[in-house]
């Protein structure tokens, strides 16, 4: 088994960078592999609304997307971690994870996911509320910790010392190797995916 952890932080030795290293480092213990993406230091462009993906089956725009497509294709479960900027995830991670799942629309359903935020001191939780929409549109079930996924910390290596956000981290990871190991034990057991019905698309406008 194997968790994707993208960081959206354009600091790549950052606050961001080190909850998510504290959930590898405990998913490592719980018998789970793991890989840290960084994606916020790159140009990343936004969605064009252009519909290639449609008939490509990936992102017409190739900057890093198609290649973290990739490896989610191969992954069991997904962590996004993002820095909050004016109480909002990073410009870099939105555009990311727009076009990751509009292009791939359907791919990751059923696997697990979670977000984690860093502030310096607010803006988390509505950061977290933001990232949980792309899991849910997207039928990946949410993984939780003992508290909002959050961790604080302003200067690299403060978010380190936040004793509480690092214990959150390793809560989360926990609950995302426990899942991540139900589901297998449930797949050996003849319990597969629901196929659900995507045939109608209502349009508000008459």
């Amino acid at each position: 088994m194997k968790v994707l952890l993208l960081n959206g932080s354009p600091n790549a030795k950052g606050n961001t960078r080190a909850a998510l290293e504290e959930c590898a480092a405990e998913l490592g213990r719980c018998g789970v592999d793991s890989e840290i993406v960084d994606v916020g230091a790159q140009p990343v462009s936004g969605c064009r609304a252009c519909n290639a993906c449609a008939k490509l089956g990936r992102c017409a725009v190739d900057d890093g997307v198609n290649a973290f497509a990739e490896k989610l294709a191969a992954a069991d479960g997904l962590i996004v971690g993002t820095p909050v900027h004016y109480a909002s995830p990073g410009g870099a991670v939105i555009s990311f994870l727009d076009r990751l799942f509009y292009s791939r629309q359907g791919q990751w359903a059923h696997k697990p996911a979670a977000a984690v935020a860093v502030a310096r001191r607010a803006g988390s939780v509505a950061s977290i509320d933001v990232l949980n929409k792309y899991f849910t549109i997207a039928q990946m079930p949410v993984v939780s910790s003992t508290y909002w996924n959050d961790a604080f910390g302003a200067a690299p290596g403060e978010a380190a010392r936040d004793a509480e956000g690092m214990q959150t981290m390793r809560n989360l990871a926990r609950n995302m190797a426990w899942l991540l190991k139900c589901i297998e034990l449930g797949r050996a057991a003849g319990v597969l995916p629901p196929e659900n019905d995507r045939s109608v698309s209502t349009n508000f406008i008459r």
